[in-house]
């Protein structure tokens, strides 16, 4: 080979090599319930800087949704109801997370309580 040809294959090896590896996807940084690129309010923007109330939201999105799949059509209104409420609430904390967190905290532990009572009034 010439050293021609071995240039050529050394910057064909490195571009594909780059390539590869820019075209990678990237993980998230936080992985909450909404699209952070959309965030425009402090106590949203504060969660999407945080993993811990990232992980939070997350957990609680899913407790949510996984409950409101479980209950009479009623009883979902309610619960419809009791979220706005808690998103109100959780807004008021705006960018502080040590209110988030406890805003957080709170309303997985009654989303908890909500499942072990419909659980427990079962069988599913």
């Amino acid at each position: 080979m010439s050293d021609r040809s071995l240039t050529l294959n050394r910057h064909l090896f490195r571009y594909v090599f780059a390539t590869f590896f820019v075209t990678l996807p990237m993980p998230a940084a936080h992985a909450a319930s909404f699209d952070c690129g959309q965030a425009k309010q402090p106590d949203e923007r504060a969660i999407c800087r945080s993993r811990q109330l990232s992980e939070m939201d997350v957990e609680m999105a899913v407790r949510y949704g996984t409950l409101t799949g479980l209950v009479a059509m009623g009883t979902r209104g309610d619960m419809q109801d009791e979220q706005r409420a808690w998103l109100h609430a959780r807004a008021a904390c705006r960018g502080d997370r040590r209110c988030l967190r406890a805003s957080y905290t709170k309303r997985i532990d009654v989303l908890k309580r909500e499942y072990e009572q419909l659980k427990s009034r079962g069988p599913f």
